[in-house]
């Protein structure tokens, strides 16, 4: 088990054992509260009322002996007689306030009251009354007090006498019915009411223990499993292994966005060794041909001018690409524009398609724009104007000479629509357009066979984001392609 489980151990159960102790102590300070309020109270049931008819008439009848006899004989409940003098009877001892509510009692003089004055042949009266049955005494707790006044052991098997009075078993001191039960005091733990008074509290605390390991091993659990899955990670294994059992609470779902997480860094390394072995072999060509074009310079001297020719076009072309991947080397990197200024997207594409007709004057193609004036946007212009001029271009590579352009706005949008009428793109191949070096196939499955390095399209895609947009291509109905860049208005 690693740390956290055991502070999770400790602080849950601490907490259970101090709610049992709390609730426990509380409730023991009531049994003891309500026990020393029924230890000054009499006892005005029937029963009671029986003990002190019959003490009187046996005080009336037998005198003060045959009382004291009948007195020493009764067990559970008992009578307790005050003499003038307040000394009792059998010379017990007697709590004042069960002394001063029996003389309240007595002065109410109604034939129910609980307290009676008994007259003794001799003259004597005595004050009768019967106090509460307390538990604790029942169940062997309290001291045993003689008529000395000095403790004293319990009679074997004899119950014990409330408020401490010397203790007989019946009416010779025998055991009583339910003392077997019982159990002596100091006798076995397990059956003994002393010690049955912990066993709730014991109870509680195992139910603590066990409800803390319980849900400390249901918290350390998969934190453990998240730490493995982190060292995994770290050591190059990308895989997703956290999240392999249903569920819906917190940590299932952080497992889910670990697994994210490590899906979508797998993807971007993937994607970087793809992009470092696409951008080997856009060099490898180049530079082969670079490398053909010097030696024939050095073989053939009279046709060095066709050499450097060759050479000027390869290495302009090196340009051009070592620039667009360093373009979306930068937008992979930051996708956060810095810089941002008002644009006027409808100018932009007006110049931008005023440069294509131009740069495309010898090939005939054919440029229409359709744009509605006054549409502003916010961003980077540079960024922006490569962006889409890298569509256009693209639609002039593969549109079979005509290419339409067209903006509106949607709401808080604008979108730019740029169509043109080529062969189209096969299927399967548009959700990937927009990777790196990527060559899609026609719609009839025949290969691309346009010169291009396949970074148009994906710096279009980035900028786009950058700037809160999208992007979106598909096959136009009677052949074309069209693809829409969606950029939020100003203001």
């Amino acid at each position: 088990m690693g740390r956290l489980f055991w502070k999770f151990f400790l602080s849950i159960l601490l907490a259970q054992v101090a709610a049992t102790v709390g609730i426990g102590g509380a409730f023991w300070l009531r049994d003891q509260a309500r026990h020393r309020v029924e230890a000054a109270e009499l006892d005005t049931g029937m029963q009671a009322q029986f003990l002190l008819d019959a003490a009187g008439l046996t005080l009336k009848h037998g005198g003060v002996p045959a009382l004291r006899e009948m007195v020493q004989a009764m067990r559970r409940h008992t009578v307790y007689l005050l003499d003038a003098d307040g000394a009792e009877l059998l010379g017990r001892s007697v709590p004042a306030e069960l002394r001063a509510s029996a003389a309240a009692q007595l002065k109410q003089a109604s034939p129910r009251a609980a307290v009676r004055s008994l007259l003794a042949p001799d003259g004597q009266r005595y004050l009768a009354f019967v106090p509460r049955f307390d538990m604790r005494t029942e169940a062997g707790v309290g001291p045993l007090v003689s008529k000395a006044g000095q403790q004293r052991e319990r009679a074997p098997g004899g119950p014990p006498d409330p408020f401490g009075g010397p203790m007989m078993g019946g009416a010779l001191g025998g055991p009583g019915p339910g003392d077997a039960m019982r159990g002596p005091p100091g006798g076995p733990m397990f059956f003994g009411y002393r010690v049955g008074r912990i066993f709730p509290l014991i109870g509680a605390t195992l139910a603590s223990l066990l409800f803390a390991v319980l849900l400390a091993w249901y918290f350390s659990r998969p934190i453990r499993a998240l730490r493995s899955a982190f060292d995994a990670a770290s050591k190059g294994d990308l895989a997703p292994r956290f999240d392999q059992a249903g569920g819906s609470d917190e940590f299932r779902d952080l497992g889910r966005d670990f697994d994210r997480m490590t899906e979508q860094l797998r993807n971007l390394i993937d994607g970087q060794r793809r992009l470092l072995h696409d951008v080997s072999h856009e060099l490898r060509s180049p530079l082969a041909r670079l490398q053909a074009a010097i030696g024939l310079a050095h073989q053939q001297p009279d046709k060095l001018a066709s050499s450097l020719d060759r050479i000027e076009r390869e290495s302009v072309r090196m340009d051009k690409l070592v620039g667009e991947l360093l373009t979306l080397s930068r937008l992979e990197a930051n996708q956060r524009i810095e810089h941002r200024e008002p644009i006027d997207i409808g100018e932009m594409v007006g110049q931008i398609a005023d440069d294509a007709r131009f740069e495309s004057s010898n090939s005939g193609a054919s440029i229409v724009v359709a744009a509605v004036d006054g549409i502003t946007v916010s961003g980077d212009p540079d960024l922006l104007w490569r962006a889409v001029e890298n569509v256009v271009r693209n639609a002039i590579k593969h549109g079979a000479g005509v290419v339409e352009i067209g903006v509106t706005r949607a709401a808080s949008r604008v979108n730019i629509a740029v169509c043109d009428r080529g062969p189209g793109v096969h299927p399967d191949d548009l959700a990937s357009l927009f990777q790196p070096f990527f060559r899609c196939q026609q719609v009839d499955g025949a290969a691309n066979s346009v010169d291009g390095h396949g970074l148009g399209l994906a710096i279009a895609r980035r900028v786009v984001d950058a700037h809160d947009g999208a992007i979106e291509v598909e096959n136009r109905a009677g052949g074309g392609l069209a693809v829409t860049l969606s950029l939020p208005v100003a203001g």
